[in-house]
């Protein structure tokens, strides 16, 4: 690119030299050709000075030639440093931007390699405590069988605590590997199936007002087991947030190509300040709830991970009084929506008798109460 340059201006030049008149169009020409290539190499210091000094000695000497030729006048000498004073301040702007840049680009690899720290600390740490909870929690156990009360109610308060720390453990792992390079173990899922298997998992859990609806064919790549948490993390969340005789909704249905699946809940909802932050990792809609009640503030970070890592979204409204919904989208599969069989082939596609729209149980398909 120099080098066509740098033909280009010697041409003008030339023109300068020899045509009688030029109206200082090549010299013009030499000049804004110069900055358009600066703004495509940005050369060095040193670079730069160099240049500038040959294109304003060689342009004034040709300038210079010209006037005692009597085809210019003298006036038209004082264009070279105008000229070269422009072209500093633009190689100026062009510089810091340049700097801007590589300063950017400087920070975002730091926290990009910060980040990865963070995630082999967490999965190291995650592992470690593995072993020294389960220490701790056989004795307590031996500790809670003692016939004295008071230590046996001490020790199921130790119990309790240890299974908060390994319940936690386990999440901070799972959380550190969903957002890192490990690849899922993804095989086809039928739609159906998984809303259905979420249901039988957790209506048995709590006396809530369970309605169940899943009437949605196709076939989704997932990670089966990563993708149940992610999905449990939500139920876990509206079964928290409410009590006996509150409704609890998991529905899942078809939009497009996507997986729709949706788990709403009547609790106390979700203020609107903190719906942006809801996702956040330790964030609760209410910070006054005590540990127990409130989780570990991991659960939606965990789901969010996840359910972005199948090439999906999460997102939530809320309207206090009314029903909190989360709802969570994935990608059906476009290549072949059959429904697998056993052994990982697909059949032809299928539907259950009537729609698929039961709790556990084989409960009636809607409103129905655990």
């Amino acid at each position: 690119m120099e080098l066509l340059w740098g033909a280009f201006a010697a041409a003008n030049v030339g023109v300068i030299l020899l045509a009688t008149r030029w109206e200082t169009i090549p010299f013009h020409l030499v000049w804004v050709s110069l900055s358009l290539l600066y703004g495509f190499r940005a050369w060095t210091v040193r670079g730069t000075v160099v240049t500038l000094a040959v294109v304003s000695a060689v342009t004034a000497a040709a300038l210079v030639f010209t006037v005692v030729r009597g085809h210019e006048q003298l006036d038209e000498v004082a264009e070279v440093p105008l000229m070269a004073a422009m072209f500093v301040a633009m190689a100026w702007h062009a510089r810091r931007y340049r700097a801007a840049t590589e300063e950017v680009r400087r920070l975002a690899e730091s926290e990009h390699r910060l980040l990865e720290r963070q995630r082999g600390f967490i999965r190291d740490a995650s592992h470690e405590l593995r072993t020294p909870i389960t220490v701790a929690r056989g004795h307590a156990e031996l500790i809670a069988r003692t016939p004295d009360p008071q230590a046996a109610r001490d020790a199921r308060v130790l119990l309790d605590e240890l299974l908060t720390l390994e319940r936690i453990s386990e999440r901070l792992l799972l959380l550190a590997t969903a957002e890192g390079p490990e690849p899922l173990s993804l095989a086809p899922v039928r739609a159906a199936d998984l809303v259905q298997a979420l249901a039988r998992r957790w209506v048995p859990t709590a006396a809530r007002r369970w309605e169940v609806v899943a009437f949605v064919d196709g076939v989704i790549l997932a990670d089966g087991e990563r993708l149940a948490l992610a999905l449990d993390a939500l139920v876990e969340n509206a079964v928290q947030y409410t009590e006996e005789g509150d409704r609890i909704r998991i529905a899942g249905r078809r939009e497009g190509e996507d997986l729709l699946i949706e788990v709403a809940d009547t609790g106390p909802g979700i203020p609107p300040e903190q719906l942006p932050r809801i996702f956040e990792r330790f964030a609760r809609a209410d910070p006054g709830r005590s540990r127990r009640a409130g989780g570990t503030g991991l659960g939606l970070s965990i789901a969010k991970a996840v359910v972005e890592a199948h090439g999906g979204w999460v997102s939530a409204e809320s309207e206090p009084g009314g029903w909190t919904v989360f709802r969570v989208r994935l990608p059906i599969r476009r290549e072949d929506r059959r429904a697998p069989r056993p052994d990982g082939s697909l059949s032809s596609p299928t539907r259950p008798a009537g729609g698929v729209g039961t709790t556990a149980g084989s409960a009636p398909p809607r409103s129905s109460t655990a």
